[in-house]
């Protein structure tokens, strides 16, 4: 059947508006944060500031268009459903597909970031891809237990990340900082790169706000959806911006401009520059290891509840084997997903390769953002929230960031995207005959 069934079971609506804020916060301030700013200032310059802007303003346009769909299709599935009633199964597919494998390689990434910070080594090694494996069986067992230990555990993660992020600029901003004064540093001026490094940099700060939609991928789960999803989808992009801007200023006042540039674990080099400076902060980068850590796991346990949810919406569809919309009649989540989920990313974080993972999730989610824009743009003036001139900037600057990426990732993604709808099109013929 090609239409979700009257009888399929449904999940249960447990979230309330700060739940789905929550979890919407933990799924943007996971490793991207103690990792990105860095690699960003290598290549925006002085311009950092900017690329922050354009990256913030990409993801507003994305955060609207899920928005103004989920308000009028509050079920699970997030841009699968909204390409799928506003442009057709084919396209909906297309951001279900997009979805499932990009986020799939963001969740083997977080976890082997996570461990990478958690167990001691110089490198990603059999211990570290172990405990990755680890970190992902339990982060299942979490959400297999039902959305609301989910929204538990993720307020725990950020209540605790948040904190120490808040002590990491306070603390940046008590020190005399970088020899070279913030001003000068944020110098308008384009870098040697020229506008690509700002908007490779853009495309940087994007990996970590991915995430803001991922509410919307639970809007079965929400409680007054038409209402909260849109309202929870803004609060948490805002919340997460304000941090960011700060940590940006905190981290060039503290580090400067010249030291940031590449750093790979920037907030770490904060650190130690201010436990230098004052010793009642001496015990600043002792924690921001474990922070890191767990920051990546919070993000994990977000990614795979979303990733859950889009397997159920396609297999309620017939995209997927129907077996995977079971949801459980005691927990109330969809666990033959669940569990095929985690098999799956426990196997590619024993093999995996952690650059490529990025590369190759940030093709697939930006094509599945392309559809949600996309989708947004073809809503009637009844149910419009926000002006068509957002959702055409966010469908030309998914495209432009999408094929920016390196020359591999294009590539691997255009093979998967083909090997998905070549499996579709089977399926069709098959149901068919």
């Amino acid at each position: 059947m090609s239409t979700e069934s009257a009888s399929a079971p449904s999940l249960r609506r447990a979230l309330s508006l700060p739940h789905a804020v929550i979890i919407g916060v933990g799924s943007m301030l996971g490793a991207g944060v103690f990792t990105v700013f860095g690699h960003a200032a290598a290549e925006a310059g002085g311009a950092l500031l900017i690329a922050l802007g354009l990256a913030a303003f990409v993801a507003f346009a994305n955060a609207t268009s899920s928005a103004q769909l989920a308000a009028v299709y509050p079920t699970s599935g997030g841009s699968y459903i909204f390409g799928r009633e506003q442009l057709g199964p084919w396209r909906g597919f297309l951001a279900g597909w997009g979805f499932l494998i990009g986020k799939t390689a963001s969740t083997a990434a977080m976890a082997l970031t996570a461990a990478a910070y958690l167990v001691p080594g110089d490198s990603l090694g059999w211990p570290q891809r172990l405990a990755a494996a680890g970190i992902v069986l339990v982060i299942a067992t979490i959400n297999y237990r039902g959305v609301q230990r989910t929204a538990t555990a993720t307020a725990v993660i950020v209540g605790i990340v948040v904190a120490a992020l808040a002590i990491s600029i306070i603390s940046g901003f008590t020190v005399s900082g970088a020899e070279v004064p913030l001003a000068e540093q944020l110098n308008p001026l384009l870098p040697e790169t020229g506008v690509l490094g700002v908007v490779q940099a853009a495309g940087l700060f994007f990996f970590a706000f991915a995430g803001f939609a991922r509410i919307a991928t639970m809007g079965e789960e929400v409680t007054e959806p038409t209402k909260n999803i849109p309202r929870a989808i803004l609060l948490a992009l805002g919340t997460v911006l304000v941090l960011y801007v700060l940590i940006s200023l905190m981290l060039l006042h503290t580090v400067g401009l010249q030291k940031l540039s590449g750093a790979p674990a920037p907030l770490a080099v904060a650190a130690g520059v201010v436990a230098d400076e004052s010793s009642t902060w001496s015990w600043l980068p002792v924690v921001i290891a474990p922070v890191a850590g767990l920051a990546a796991c919070g993000a994990l346990l977000a990614l795979m509840t979303g990733i859950g949810r889009t397997t159920l919406a396609m297999a309620r569809h017939d995209d997927l084997p129907n077996s995977l919309a079971a949801v459980h009649p005691k927990f109330g989540v969809p666990h033959r997903a669940e569990v095929i989920l985690a098999a799956i990313v426990v196997v590619l974080v024993l093999t995996l390769d952690l650059r490529g993972a990025i590369g190759f999730s940030s093709f697939g989610v930006l094509l599945y953002y392309f559809i949600a824009n996309w989708s947004a743009l073809t809503q009637s003036a009844q149910v419009r929230r926000y002006p068509k001139a957002l959702q055409i900037a966010g469908m030309i600057a998914c495209v432009g960031i999408a094929f920016l990426q390196p020359l591999p990732a294009v590539i691997g993604g255009l093979i998967v995207f083909a090997l998905g709808f070549g499996y579709r099109f089977w399926r069709q013929r098959k149901t068919v005959s």
